[in-house]
C-alpha cells in the first residue's frame, strides 16, 4: 500500500524540478513594437481644412496650410454661386487638384482632390477674379 503513495511523491518531485528547472513556467511578455517614425523616414497623416464663403461674399480663412495627400473644402455660404478655381485665372493650371471643387450654389460645398506636391497654391473665384474677398492661398507641406 506504501508504494503508490511512494510513486506519487516522486511524480510531484519531478514536476517540480521540471518547472523550476524551466524558469517558474512562464515566459517574458514580448517587447513592445517600436513606434513608427515621426520625422523624415514616415509618412504624415494627411490633413484637411475648410474655407467658408460667408454672407458677406468673403472666404474665412483665408490663407491655410495641410500636408501632402490633404484635402481642401469648400463651403458656400454665401447667397450667390462660386466657381473656386486654382490660380492663375483664366488658365487654373498652377494647382490643377483645385479644381475639382467646382461650381457651388449656395449652401453647397466641394472638396479639392489631393494635394501631391508640397507648395502654396492660389485661389479664386472663376467669375469674380479680381475680387480680393474670394482670393486665398493653400500651403501643403510635408510635416
Amino acid at each position: 500500500m506504501r508504494r503508490p503513495t511512494v510513486d506519487r511523491l516522486a511524480l510531484a518531485m519531478l514536476a517540480v524540478f521540471l518547472v523550476a528547472g524551466c524558469g517558474g513556467g512562464s515566459s517574458p511578455a514580448p517587447a513592445a513594437p517600436d513606434p513608427p517614425p515621426t520625422g523624415g523616414g514616415g509618412t504624415p497623416t494627411p490633413s484637411t481644412a475648410t474655407i467658408t464663403i460667408g454672407a458677406d461674399g468673403r472666404v474665412a480663412p483665408s490663407a491655410v496650410s495641410i500636408l501632402r495627400g490633404g484635402r481642401v473644402t469648400f463651403v458656400n455660404n454665401d447667397s450667390r454661386a462660386h466657381d473656386m478655381s486654382s490660380d492663375p485665372h483664366p488658365v487654373h493650371t498652377d494647382c490643377p487638384e483645385m479644381n475639382q471643387v467646382g461650381f457651388l450654389q449656395t449652401g453647397q460645398s466641394g472638396t479639392t482632390a489631393a494635394f501631391g506636391t508640397a507648395r502654396t497654391c492660389g485661389f479664386h473665384d472663376h467669375n469674380q477674379p479680381s475680387e480680393t474677398g474670394l482670393q486665398g492661398r493653400i500651403t501643403i507641406t510635408d510635416q
